[in-house]
């Protein structure tokens, strides 16, 4: 069987994020565990070899590179299906949430989340003029959706009226990398990273959906009610309209207990994790929430959100709190800071958690849903 996949998130370098880390875990196993199949791997630029993960693996350039909403049209509606039309594969296969509409090849599309829909006004003009018009429809031409979590699918139902026999759940999960770590190791990372002092960490881009506005601003309200010596760090990318954040930062009263470490590499983000006070990850939408489970997989406590996909995710194993309350993040982070018990009631509980996600789980899974549909 020959299956076409889409796998412009596959970036070249140390550069995978939510939507490229699933694609990389879940494709790097369908295509070792099924080496009497064929993928053909749609790029669209010049790919790093290492994603050629076995030799059933035949990757394709397609041009232009789709980022931008009028090459992504580009790219789809027309590199994509002309490819699609001369190779006609079994199934075509896209995990970051676009497809191509002009085709008649059966599709799988994962869709992670649609933020855009209920938060429209963080991200550009152009790009919600893209999703509005084009995710309802990719959804409803393709044979089945992935969703990643319940809540999404759930969304998908209640917005665009997805018949629930074509949506499938597929978590995502953390990789077997994220585990606790000896103690040295945990003050070393302290030495290193806070001063020797205990520390939240937040993990993501910094993007308004990541709610570090609110976030930092309960942190400023902790630390005036505690005087503890503990640090914020703020680990990820600066993606868009960052400004916000930028201004809520310069305006904090302890400005100097927070710290912005930009990207780290796998090896420092495990150890980040395993020696944190607690993860304090507070976004108010989300279609899945990988930092809680690779949290919890390190023995970090988690404070997360009571809203969309997160709860679920966190599996009662973390403090939630009302990402629009400022108030609600600040006594989160006050009770977890204070009470040993509680932390360690959450390291127990995110242990017992972790164990309802793996990579080879969910790829198993997709693998299903493909078959499922090749097979119509």
């Amino acid at each position: 069987m020959h299956i076409a996949v889409n796998t412009r998130f596959l970036l070249p370098g140390d550069k995978l994020e939510g939507i490229g880390r699933f694609t990389f875990e879940t494709l790097q196993r369908l295509v070792r565990q099924h080496p009497e199949h064929t993928f053909h791997f749609l790029f669209d630029r010049e790919f790093d070899k290492r994603y050629l993960f076995g030799p059933n693996v035949v990757p394709h350039v397609l041009s232009p590179p789709a980022r931008h909403p009028f090459l992504y049209v580009l790219w789809f509606e027309v590199a994509v299906a002309a490819w699609l039309l001369r190779f006609r594969p079994a199934v075509f296969l896209s995990p970051d949430g676009y497809t191509t509409l002009n085709t008649s090849v059966p599709r799988v599309t994962v869709i992670h989340d649609l933020a855009f829909e209920h938060f429209p006004q963080d991200i550009g003009t152009l790009q919600r003029w893209y999703y509005h018009f084009f995710v309802p429809r990719f959804a409803r031409a393709s044979a089945r959706v992935v969703a990643v979590s319940e809540a999404t699918r759930q969304d998908l139902i209640q917005t665009y009226q997805i018949p629930a026999d074509r949506i499938r759940v597929v978590y995502n999960a953390a990789d077997d990398h994220f585990q606790p770590q000896p103690p040295q190791v945990q003050q070393d990372t302290r030495d290193r990273f806070s001063a020797g002092k205990p520390y939240f960490l937040f993990v993501g881009a910094l993007q308004p959906r990541k709610n570090l506005v609110n976030l930092l601003r309960a942190f400023d309200l902790f630390k005036a009610r505690t005087g503890s010596p503990a640090k914020l760090l703020i680990v990820g990318r600066t993606a868009w309209q960052a400004g916000p954040i930028f201004e809520v930062y310069r305006e904090l009263q302890h400005r100097r207990d927070v710290h912005l470490t930009g990207r780290v590499t796998d090896v420092e983000l495990v150890q980040l994790y395993a020696a944190a006070l607690a993860a304090a990850y507070v976004p108010y939408f989300e279609g899945f929430g990988i930092p809680i489970i690779e949290a919890q997989a390190c023995g970090c406590p988690v404070i997360t959100s009571n809203c969309s996909s997160l709860p679920e995710v966190a599996g009662g194993a973390a403090q939630l709190v009302d990402p629009f309350s400022v108030e609600s993040i600040a006594e989160g982070l006050v009770l977890v800071h204070g009470s040993a018990t509680r932390r360690q009631e959450l390291v127990c509980l995110g242990h017992e958690n972790t164990k309802r996600f793996s990579w080879d789980q969910s790829a198993a899974r997709l693998w299903q849903v493909l078959l499922e549909v090749a097979e119509k």
